[in-house]
């Protein structure tokens, strides 16, 4: 049997043109090389799995490539791209700095930054989650980062750019990583699945985006386990079902009888969405994000602001012509009363069908 690679490692971008949804990261980065206006200390910050350390990587393989292409990319022919692809370049060191917080650790890189690169001319020293230094690591670290070698560039990364030292962020060129949008990743995602022969609906795509929630490694690791469990092909049915995500289809059903004010039909609802093992507090907050979505589907220019697939927009569009307004505002007021009162409720059941009875009287007190 072939290895197996994951796909957030085989899929891993190799160069700025293929990272996903941080383009005016990249593109300074570029100008940065094509100008030798290179700094001597870079921070990279933002959210797990956004592509920080892939584009510190790839920064660093660019500016010690030894052939760049027009469009200042690495050649990935020469030998510093070969032993780079290899992991062994000794023009890359990398720090996990939640495991060597330590002054010793850091007085050690210290003692290595001084040493000339043997070919290539740039060492880029990399240090992961760099928020888990110690204050004497950070201390021991300043004077380094302010005046380092000609050949050192520091690359910094952190999920907590709040916890680093003001005299750190001082000696840096500050870059904030966003989170990517679910657009991006369905489409890369999409890219993937054609490239293993996977057949996936569009649908379950969105939903592992969601799923995400704006980290492209996440949803790479979510897609893998929902190829693990359905197959080479992949249904949004099976893809709810692994990932334990409720069916739009109950909050589509339960606005209905609300708007027919059918308190039956709506507690038999609910009750087979407990014995189907969903939390009832996840519940309520669905149902918070199913009356926001169809209060964005009522204007046509607001619509591009749901982030689900084409099928369900429609679906949304269609359900919002059926609702008032007045009735999606009061809707909205009542499930986030009860969920802001959730903790407090002793009968956490009897509190969330409090809430559903609640806003199946909406209509009829509208007609009263």
């Amino acid at each position: 049997m072939d290895n197996y690679i994951v796909s957030a490692r085989k899929y891993r971008p190799a160069t700025f043109a293929t990272v996903i949804g941080q383009e005016s990261i990249t593109r300074t980065l570029k100008n940065s090389i094509s100008s030798g206006h290179l700094g001597q200390a870079y921070l990279f910050c933002g959210p797990r799995g956004v592509g920080k350390t892939t584009c510190a990587r790839i920064f660093a393989k660019t500016i010690n490539c030894q052939n760049l292409t027009a469009n200042i990319e690495a050649c990935g022919e020469c030998d510093s791209c070969k032993s780079f692809d290899a992991s062994a370049s000794f023009n890359v060191v990398e720090l996990d700095a939640a495991s060597n917080n330590s002054v010793e650790d850091i007085r050690q890189l210290i003692d290595q930054v001084r040493i000339p690169p043997q070919v290539g001319k740039y060492t880029v020293y990399i240090i992961d989650e760099v928020h888990m230094l110690s204050q004497a690591a950070f201390n021991a670290f300043l004077k380094t980062l302010e005046e380092p070698p000609r050949h050192a560039i520091f690359i910094l990364a952190t999920t907590e750019k709040h916890k680093i030292l003001a005299t750190i962020l001082s000696r840096c060129q500050i870059f904030d990583f966003n989170r990517i949008k679910i657009d991006d990743i369905v489409e890369h995602l999409a890219d993937i699945a054609k490239q293993e022969n996977v057949t996936i609906e569009s649908e379950a795509l969105n939903v592992i985006a969601q799923k995400a929630s704006g980290g492209l490694r996440d949803a790479l690791s979510i897609f893998d386990q929902i190829v693990s469990f359905s197959g080479n092909n992949v249904t949004y049915q099976s893809t709810i079902e692994n990932l334990n995500v409720l069916d739009y289809e109950y909050f589509f059903k339960m606005t209905d009888y609300f708007l027919q004010s059918d308190y039956a039909s709506t507690l038999i609802t609910f009750d087979e969405i407990l014995n189907k093992g969903f939390d009832d507090r996840n519940f309520l907050l669905g149902l918070c994000s199913h009356f926001r979505d169809l209060l964005v589907s009522k204007e046509p220019k607001t619509l591009p602001l749901l982030e689900v697939s084409e099928s369900t927009k429609a679906r949304y569009a269609e359900q919002a012509q059926k609702c008032p307004t007045e009735f999606l505002f009061s809707a909205l007021d009542i499930a986030q009363k009860f969920d802001e009162k959730y903790k407090e409720s002793n009968n956490k059941r009897l509190h969330v069908e409090l809430a559903l009875l609640h806003l199946c009287n909406i209509v009829k007190k509208k007609l009263m």
